[in-house]
């Protein structure tokens, strides 16, 4: 592909990605009034989030495990296929309980997407190319968090519209992305035997599942030391030691382990999962601050996000062009992760009365350190593999990062349940109201209890919230500690794409003529590890910092 093609095959995954980042915050300020319309719970409003999440994470090592075998353009259309079914069925759902099922197909095609977007980028850009298109990838995904929130208030404040347009809206836009892509992207097809590890990624997602499904219920449904509990996390920890064991034997495993043996994609995992619950478990909360709490409608919440969102396009911007221009990546994650720490810190003095203003500028904080921390530390892994690795190890790091999101809104949802379930209780108390004879007092019914019970109820809500961004805090913390230790290495000038053709034997050139003009033969490819070692030792390498 030549560099035009190549910029009008970026615009089309852009526009992918947009789709995919849209259809997560466009929900997030519709979801008070969705789980009020249809009688939900606090517990239900967390399994909204978590359902999408969970499939995408369970299912993204597998995307990018068939990113390495087969056709990369035929699976980010497959994934938009199945994204596009799932928010239309998402769109039709009748209880909280059919809207979540559904949900769990929309992130089987966002797994899809988020892995695959992210790998295709960096078969067609180097490493040192890619810090110039970092400020365009965050402009679509600020652009889509901004854009998202306040689509969603104007759908749901519009009568005549209603929350389900936020799961069609989407519709039109993937549709329009499937046919960009395929006009537009037209990348080498790699022919190479495919051997899926199915029995890996079965266990994978069933041990990631089975302990997230205790984490959300554990303390509600049943207690923390009970039977339940225990087998869960026994049954959980099992799945996850046999998913290890016959990783470690498979021929192409899901993820393969021998990737943790380099340094920076170890403490990168490590960091991502750390920002994951961070980042995706405090943001789904905010939505639900601004408009249970202070009482402000879904469109300016989504406003009042505008400062978080600002930071972070500012910052990836710039770091990005930075890093193009020098080549070196590691500082700026560094000073990514303290911004990210300081500012949960700030955020978890917050209360049912903080300023607004204050309160913008603690979340513009956060967004300058989210800005310089989520893509660059994809960019540090893509690095220092081999091009055979690229989709494994991408896939791998974004598993690892919605893991941590997924972990993180289990987390902090049930953290936020029972804080604010005890301040309910102890606020039901002070006004005299016996709460052994009385209902429950929550989001199910906020709309027809009395004024001072409801202003009880958003009250508690207010003042919850900080101590999830408590816990955020400390994960980001981790995440800080983590990237101090990683060793930075010389951003590779080639593309993943280039560095593979350059790979092909040249003794077998004449068999590589006889196959057609988009198909390498992964048989003529030397993917040994000697080749990727001997790779690694001809790159300039930064001392560590």
């Amino acid at each position: 592909m030549t560099h035009r093609q190549r910029i009008e095959a970026l615009v089309g995954l852009l526009l992918g990605m947009f789709v995919a980042f849209l259809s997560s915050t466009i929900v997030s300020n519709a979801l008070p009034v969705i789980i009020t319309d249809l009688h939900g719970t606090q517990d239900q409003y967390t399994w909204v989030v978590t359902a999408t999440l969970l499939a995408s994470t369970a299912t993204t090592p597998l995307w990018g495990k068939l990113s390495d075998l087969i056709s990369k353009k035929l699976l980010v259309q497959i994934a938009l296929t199945v994204f596009t079914l799932g928010s239309i069925l998402a769109g039709l759902s009748q209880s909280v309980g059919m809207l979540i099922g559904f949900r769990v197909i929309q992130g089987l095609g966002l797994g899809g997407l988020q892995a695959l977007v992210v790998i295709v980028i960096a078969s067609m850009f180097s490493p040192r190319e890619r810090g110039r298109y970092q400020g365009p990838i965050a402009a679509v995904m600020s652009l889509a968090t901004v854009a998202g929130p306040l689509i969603g208030g104007v759908i749901v404040d519009t009568s005549w519209l209603g929350w389900r347009w936020t799961f069609y809206v989407c519709v039109p836009l993937a549709v329009i992305a499937l046919l960009v892509i395929q006009r537009t992207l037209n990348l080498p097809v790699i022919r190479k035997e495919v051997r899926i590890d199915y029995t890996g990624a079965v266990l994978i997602a069933s041990g990631v599942s089975t302990l997230l499904i205790w984490v959300t219920l554990a303390g509600k449904n049943f207690d923390w030391i009970s039977v339940w509990s225990i087998g869960l996390v026994v049954l959980g920890l099992a799945l996850i030691a046999a998913a290890l064991f016959v990783e470690s034997r498979a021929k192409d495993p899901i993820i393969p382990l021998r990737l943790f043996r380099d340094r920076t994609i170890a403490l990168a995992t490590v960091a991502s999962v750390a920002v994951g619950v961070a980042l995706f478990g405090s943001a789904v909360f905010l939505g639900q601050y601004f408009q249970i709490a202070r009482g402000y409608s879904p469109t300016s919440a989504g406003l009042l996000m505008l400062p978080m969102i600002i930071g972070s396009m500012l910052s990836a911007t710039v770091s990005g062009q930075l890093i193009t221009r020098f080549g070196r990546w590691k500082g700026f994650i560094v000073a990514g992760a303290a911004l990210m720490t300081a500012g949960f810190a700030l955020l978890s003095t917050i209360g049912a009365h903080t300023n607004m203003v204050l309160l913008d500028g603690y979340l513009f904080v956060l967004g300058v350190g989210m800005g310089m921390s989520m893509q660059n530390l994809v960019l540090a892994v893509q690095n220092n593999v081999s091009p055979a690795n690229l989709g494994s190890a991408t896939s791998t790091i974004t598993f690892f990062r919605s893991l941590g999101g997924a972990a993180g809104v289990s987390v902090l949802g049930a953290v936020l349940s029972n804080h604010v379930a005890d301040l309910i209780t102890k606020g039901l108390s002070a006004l005299g109201v016996d709460t052994s004879t009385t209902g429950s007092a929550g989001l199910a019914n906020l709309n027809d209890l009395p004024a001072p019970l409801a202003d009880l109820v958003r009250g508690s809500y207010g003042d919850g919230t900080a101590r999830i961004f408590l816990v955020a805090g400390v994960m980001a913390a981790i995440s800080l500690i983590a990237v101090l230790f990683i060793k930075e290495v010389a951003l590779k000038t080639h593309s993943a794409l280039d560095e593979h053709l350059e790979n092909v034997d040249v003794m077998a050139d004449d068999e590589q003529k006889s196959l057609p003009d988009n198909v390498i033969d992964a048989e003529l490819i030397d993917t040994d590890d000697s080749r990727a070692r001997a790779d690694g030792a001809h790159r300039d390498r930064v001392p560590a910092t």
